[in-house]
């Protein structure tokens, strides 16, 4: 089921691995003539375009964009204590991680008289899409809504596709979820027309008076989504700021013969089971325990319930088996493919783990699979895609902070350094800039 790349013998140069490497994605580009009229529709006439737009994709318009607050309650009323109480674990873990994450501002005395300062301020207003397509992800609600929070945002709204089995509404267990961290703003918007909606702004009614008309566009959009929400995301990006541009999930696992095979075909289907693009790849130094996962996948795989799908992704080019010679070489592998998540299941994977430089999240160890992280881990599951935790890094507080720097100079801290500005302007043929600080002083001697 799962192709083999054997790069045993051989030790390839950074750009031969990532060639070699399995590696699927998706070509934006290919739906940005798809989705260019969608975003400019929506820009141009806001609601209407948008409703029009989720009619004619999701074959249902709801009553209202914004989702009425009794809706809201009701969902959490009607929600299986269960998995209330399983959202409410993981939003308390969640917060316990994020709280952690905020950050101080930091006074630097450059001189006497002289202060640098950062201050980190929160986006105003976002908005965080949660998808609505093979699966109900009451999961990403918190995972995009925690950090905004923490972070101190103070306008939030939540966009999700309406369903056509529940009045036109997002999914009941997406509401809920909603309800459970106080959100009472949740656009029944998806797909591209959702992610302009929210770039742009509009009105819910012909009443613009009417309280909750008004939709006010946001400054920044976070959350996942399919390849048509990636291309709203990069079109509106000069008129908010994006998270990333995500592609499909992804996981690798460094494994040596200590790992069970078992263990290893579980998690491979479970990231295998969100998309038929998902990509699972196993490293490993161990032909024996390359065998036993293939046995194992066959096993599974015909048990699992979405197992069509599990197959599909399971087959495709972006997933596979790389043998290597020993852990080292593993190491480089890794490193190269930069996976979303990165699972280490060796032994003393804490210090394997510990010389990762490219992941998105590592998972140490045979209890700390990505579902964990999924759920109930504390982390955040919103992580780079595509080869970009290189240089990426996945959702948390800072994501919606931005750091402001405040320069405090008095008359002396600046005279002493106005000589190295003047210089400098001129170098750079830039003699207005000098003469901004020659001003000053000179304004002074005339005082």
């Amino acid at each position: 089921m799962l192709a083999r790349i054997d790069l045993r013998g051989s030790t390839p140069t950074l750009a031969e691995l990532r060639r070699a490497l399995p590696r699927g994605g998706t070509d934006v580009n290919a739906v940005l003539d798809t989705v260019t009229p969608v975003v400019h529709a929506v820009a141009e006439t806001g609601t209407p375009a948008a409703l029009e737009f989720g009619e004619k994709f999701d074959g249902v318009r709801p009553a209202s964009v914004r989702v009425p607050a009794q809706v809201i309650a009701n969902a959490l009323a009607g929600l299986d204590p269960q998995v209330a109480d399983a959202l409410r674990e993981s939003i308390t873990r969640a917060r316990k991680v994020h709280s952690d994450q905020r950050r101080e501002t930091t006074r630097t005395q450059v001189v006497d008289g002289g202060v640098v300062s950062e201050k980190w301020i929160p986006v105003r207003r976002v908005g965080l899409y949660v998808p609505g397509g093979n699966a109900v992800y009451p999961s990403s609600v918190i995972m995009n809504v925690v950090p905004a929070q923490e972070a101190g945002v103070g306008s939030l709204v939540v966009a999700s596709p309406p369903q056509k089995d529940f009045g036109g509404w997002p999914h009941p267990t997406i509401l809920a979820a909603c309800a459970l961290l106080g959100v009472d703003e949740v656009w029944a918007v998806g797909g591209a027309q959702g992610v302009a909606l929210l770039a742009y702004g509009g009105t819910d009614t012909d009443a613009a008076d009417e309280p909750g008309a008004v939709l006010d566009p946001v400054d920044l959009i976070t959350g996942p989504g399919n390849i048509y929400v990636t291309a709203a995301k990069r079109l509106c990006r000069s008129v908010v700021g994006i998270d990333s541009e995500a592609g499909p999930t992804e996981i690798a696992i460094l494994a040596d013969d200590s790992a069970d095979a078992g263990i290893l075909a579980s998690d491979l289907i479970s990231q295998a089971e969100h998309d038929v693009l998902a990509a699972s790849v196993l490293v490993t130094d161990s032909t024996e325990l390359a065998d036993a996962v293939d046995v194992a996948l066959d096993q599974q795989v015909a048990a699992t319930k979405h197992r069509e799908r599990v197959t599909t992704a399971l087959s495709g080019e972006q997933s596979g088996i790389v043998l290597v010679d020993d852990l080292e070489a593993g190491l480089a592998v890794v490193d190269a493919y930069a996976a979303e998540h990165l699972e280490i299941q060796t032994r003393d994977a804490a210090a394997i783990a510990d010389r990762v430089h490219n992941a998105g999240a590592i998972f140490v160890g045979p209890y700390a699979p990505v579902s964990l992280g999924d759920y109930c881990a504390g982390s955040n599951h919103v992580l780079p895609t595509s080869g970009s935790a290189r240089f990426a890094s996945g959702l948390s507080v800072q994501t919606f902070l931005k750091g402001v720097h405040v320069i405090d100079y008095d008359e002396a801290a600046l005279r002493e350094v106005a000589d190295k500005v003047v210089t400098l302007a001129d170098a750079e043929d830039l003699p207005g800039h000098g003469d901004a600080v020659k001003q000053r002083f000179a304004r002074s001697v005339r005082s």
